[in-house]
């Protein structure tokens, strides 16, 4: 009888300080071994205690993604899908608040059998029964486990003692990467690595010692650095994995190969490649450094500051769909960060430079005006409009108020006694709102979406989806108000047209003026499903018209 095959764990762990890729490390890892023929998948663990990322503004966490199931995650969960190209759902991720919750509701329910439940080994347990549940839903040979923060700090100790535990049991089974951060201060002109030495002597009392270091600073690691850490660190010198800034992130795969990284895992585990590896990884790179023709696409948004710094990661899902389009349009994309407060205040003279513009999610008030004027201004003057779920909503408003007469129309949101809400709360949403019960409440998820015939949302989808004569897509939500069909009729008469509606017509998911060059409006997310092998055709094609008109 065949021995079973055993999963494989590794876990990917910060030192030294947070936001140096460890994100990217782990889809990057996954990458590498699904390429070499293995079924991979990837957990993201964050130590906050709210139970998702939902509640949480995007300037003090960066940008919430949706997966297709629901949950509410952290961006790094949408790195996991663009790397992997596959699905990630809610089993893979989790926050101490949903370790915690769990514990007590199954406290709760008895389901301890009456026994004293404790902080340790409880919690433990729990993280590593949901990496197995995990492991269950993927049919993952190899499962990634991405520890937020940095190794340090004290919320991470109990997932890092679920880890331990893992490893004390099956330690062929488990393997630890560090990415650790290696400065080279400016006046002292040389790469420390004294920094990654304590993380890592901060691990060990964790009772854990990492299999492979990834060695990130602002350029690759040279020979003395990577001995001094194979010497002070108890590691061999080849599993110090040299990982310097580059341009995109998706040449981190193939740096990580130039060391071998992939093969140097298998190693380890026993286990053999079985099939050629980043064939069409790095075709897609190739094809991305090969592109000469630029266009300026400006995203409007107002998630940018967070004190004297610009804050992209808000919005990096759109900046990633943005990228994977120019890829299929054999095109680079330059970026104009534009707060809608600017736009308020010194009007669209800013705009006037841009080949398309993109009106992104956002929440509540603040800088709707500036949105409102921005459409107005591409409307206008036949400039490539992109809104995305609250663009789209704003792109509703714009018309009502300047092309069907109602001046004062707006969102219950923004306006909950306006005259004339074209934008409303969707049903049963007032009463969660009544009951402050704000997370996890709003449309989350897939949903199906009947896109129309003859218009340019069905031309962009035939073109770069094949949905053929079925013309029903699933894309991914994330809102509490929606568009308010008692305005549908008088809209439509006036010129706009809807453009995808739920397949029994009741929910518009997506407007656009057909007579303009690209004016498409969705009340879904289509950056969330959008990856470097399989863009979305909806970018795709709102990148080909900004193309074509800027010749």
């Amino acid at each position: 009888m065949a021995k079973k095959k055993t999963t494989k764990y590794i876990f990917v762990v910060g030192g030294v300080m947070s936001g140096v890729g460890k994100g990217i490390t782990t889809a990057s890892i996954g990458t590498i071994l699904q390429a070499k023929g293995y079924i991979v998948s990837a957990i993201k663990i964050d130590p906050y205690i709210n139970v998702d990322a939902g509640t949480m503004n995007p300037i003090e966490h960066g940008e919430v993604f949706v997966t297709e199931d629901g949950d509410e995650t952290d961006q790094d969960i949408g790195n996991y899908e663009r790397f992997l190209n596959q699905n990630i759902y809610k089993e893979n991720y989790m926050t101490t608040g949903r370790v915690y919750l769990s514990v007590i509701q199954r406290e709760r329910n008895l389901e301890y059998g009456g026994k004293c439940v404790e902080v340790v080994p409880h919690i433990p347990m729990e993280i590593r029964d949901r990496i197995k549940k995990a492991v269950k839903k993927t049919k993952a040979e190899i499962m990634i486990i991405e520890i937020g923060g940095t190794v340090g700090e004290y919320q991470n100790l109990l997932f890092l003692e679920a880890a331990r535990m893992m490893h004390l049991y099956n330690p062929k089974d488990v393997l630890f990467v560090m990415v650790s951060y290696l400065p080279i201060p400016e006046k002292v002109g040389e790469m420390k690595t004294k920094p990654t030495q304590y993380a890592i002597r901060t691990l060990n009392s964790a009772g854990i010692q990492p299999d492979f270091v990834v060695a990130r600073a602002r350029v690759g690691i040279d020979e003395p650095r990577r001995k001094k850490i194979a010497i002070n660190c108890n590691i061999a010198k080849e599993d110090v994995i040299s990982a310097p800034d580059i341009e995109s992130i998706y040449d981190v795969p193939v740096n990580f190969e130039k060391d071998k990284l992939g093969d140097r895992i298998l190693k380890k585990f026993g286990l053999k490649k079985r099939q050629k590896d980043l064939v069409e990884w790095r075709k897609m790179i190739k094809k991305a450094k090969g592109a000469k023709k630029e266009i300026d696409i400006g995203i409007v948004g107002k998630y940018f500051a967070t004190g004297d710094f610009c804050l992209s990661d808000s919005y990096i899902s759109v900046i990633e769909a943005i990228k994977h389009a120019c890829i299929a349009n054999n095109c680079k994309s330059n970026l104009h960060w534009i707060n809608t407060e600017d736009i308020e205040k010194k009007g669209t003279k800013a705009l006037n430079k841009l080949d398309g513009i993109i009106v992104p999610q956002g929440w509540g008030s603040r800088g709707s005006e500036g949105k409102i004027k921005t459409i107005k201004y591409c409307r206008e003057n036949n400039k490539p409009y992109f809104g995305l779920c609250y663009g789209m909503q704003m792109a509703v408003i714009e018309f009502a108020r300047n092309v069907c007469g109602f001046k004062d129309a707006n969102s219950e949101e923004v306006a909950p006694k306006t005259a004339h809400p074209v934008i409303h709360i969707m049903p049963g949403q007032k009463e969660m709102i009544a009951k402050k019960q704000y997370g996890g409440t709003i449309r989350l998820g897939g949903w199906p979406c009947k896109i129309i015939d003859k218009t340019h949302m069905a031309k962009a989808y035939g073109r770069g989806a094949g949905i053929g004569d079925k013309k029903i897509v699933s894309e991914r939500h994330r809102h509490r108000y929606e568009f308010n069909n008692k305005y549908r009729e008088i809209m439509e008469k006036n010129g706009l047209t809807i453009a995808g509606a739920s397949p029994d017509g009741k929910i518009v998911e997506a407007i656009e003026i057909t007579k303009h060059p690209f004016f498409i409006g969705t009340q879904f997310h289509p950056e969330y499903i959008s990856r470097p092998l399989n863009p979305h055709p909806l970018f795709i094609e709102f990148i080909r018209v900004c193309l074509k008109l800027k010749k």
